[in-house]
């Protein structure tokens, strides 16, 4: 397996390009299946979620078109990646296995798409990041209150419906992004009116509702907790562009602050940002807009600040390791209480490996700062605990390895040249096996 080395203390300055979001992307992808036409997204990044979704809808029987070139036979992930375009004309089978599914837990999002156009979906219970149980039940109480008849079965869900779905009144009692995305997928082609309620705010999910109504769905509410889907009986092509990620934008936020340094984030929306945003400027950060993005410059010392997780707008878990090991090095003591999921403090051992000072006391996490980490040889968990040690490193003193870099890979590209280009000393170490 790959690792990155990093040896730390040079403040970051430049420009990095912010590329399109893989959570908008994913569900973006699976939208292909529910039109015979072609459907075209730009701006998609080159991740190993993306080849996994990829290559989930290749085994469906998705044709792709990458960049100009047709991968029928399977993606690589090779080439840019920033354009592609899917058909799903010929669906040559309803079954998503195990095999691919194991790799990403984001895959059960088929599962919508494919009960709506063909009535039928067999899918592997998901895999992916072990940062908690994120159950699928919620998935299956939207595709039941729609008519399916669902059994799992070998650790597949199987479902089936005669006919069409129908509309339905789904009322999730938690908020679910997952859920939220899968259920507004299949009630586009559902019979009558679907409206969903306590529906996710995020943002990337009114990148998939504002794509499926260019497609020809009908949808209201969209940014509010109450879609309301009035079904049709086809929906058509799209050329469609992915927003900017959200959280690669506010990781190299904190990348410039942690290390003393100033970045430009070229595409970065502050609109979607603004949680992030008001956390690092209580830290001291100063960040403001530009033509092109945010500029973001560190402040003179870092401020210890208190904060918690939870669903859009506010703060984002997925911005919450980060966030802790810029607090590791902040004048005082902070605190974070994570509110999404229950085993997202894996970073913290790590971390302490780097000399932080963190106490753990269930959800909550207690940092004192200190005035320096230092190099050690780290372990990635997870996609986010796996960027906060690169951050950790890039402000540490002396030489820092982090192993099991593959987790990086899948929410962040070449983060290596990226960082690199704006003065990081980071190298990626090949595996020669």
């Amino acid at each position: 397996m790959d690792s990155i080395k990093i040896i730390g203390g040079s403040p970051l300055k430049g420009k990095i390009e912010i590329g399109g979001a893989k959570n908008a992307a994913l569900p973006l992808m699976a939208a292909a299946l529910l039109t015979d036409e072609q459907f075209s997204l730009s701006n998609v990044p080159t991740l190993s979620d993306i080849t996994t979704m990829a290559n989930l809808l290749v085994s469906l029987g998705v044709e792709f078109i990458v960049d100009g070139s047709v991968r029928n036979g399977g993606y690589n992930g090779s080439g840019t990646g920033r354009s592609l375009i899917l058909k799903a004309d010929n669906i040559t089978d309803t079954t998503a296995h195990y095999d691919i599914v194991r790799k990403m837990r984001a895959s059960v999002i088929v599962l919508g798409p494919l009960l709506a156009r063909f009535g039928k979906a067999r899918v592997s219970l998901p895999g992916g990041c072990a940062i908690g149980t994120r159950p699928i039940d919620l998935h299956i109480m939207a595709m039941e209150k729609m008519g399916a008849k669902i059994k799992l079965r070998d650790g597949y869900i199987e479902a089936g419906v005669k006919g069409r779905l129908k509309g339905a009144e789904i009322t999730f009692p938690i908020i679910s992004v997952g859920a939220t995305e899968n259920a507004l997928l299949a009630a586009t082609l559902a019979e009558g009116k679907t409206v969903i309620k306590n529906a996710a705010l995020e943002p990337e999910v009114s990148d998939l509702a504002m794509c499926l109504k260019e497609m020809g769905a009908d949808i209201k509410g969209i940014g509010t907790k109450k879609l309301v889907i009035n079904g049709v009986e086809k929906l058509n092509g799209v050329n469609h562009k992915v927003l900017p990620d959200r959280i690669e934008a506010g990781t190299f936020a904190i990348a410039a602050a942690i290390t003393g340094g100033e970045l430009e984030l070229l595409g970065a929306n502050a609109e979607t940002m603004e949680a992030t945003i008001e956390a690092l400027r209580k830290t001291g950060a100063k960040i403001e807009e530009t033509e092109k993005g945010i500029k973001v410059v560190a402040g003179e010392k870092i401020r210890p600040i208190n904060i918690d997780t939870s669903p859009y707008p506010g703060y984002a878990t997925d911005m919450q390791a980060q966030l802790s090991a810029l607090l590791c090095l902040a004048e005082g003591t902070s605190t974070i209480k994570e509110n999404i999921f229950e085993n997202r403090f894996m970073h913290v051992p790590e971390l302490t490996r780097m000399g932080a000072k963190i106490k753990l006391s269930g959800n909550k996490m207690k940092i004192n700062g200190i005035e320096k980490l230092h190099g050690a040889t780290v372990m990635a968990t997870d996609l986010r605990a796996s960027v906060s040690l690169v951050l950790a490193a890039l402000a540490a003193e002396g030489e820092t390895i982090i192993n099991r870099v593959y987790h990086i890979d899948r929410g962040y590209e070449r983060i290596e040249e990226k960082l690199a280009a704006c003065g990081a000393k980071i190298v990626r170490l090949r595996d020669k096996n």
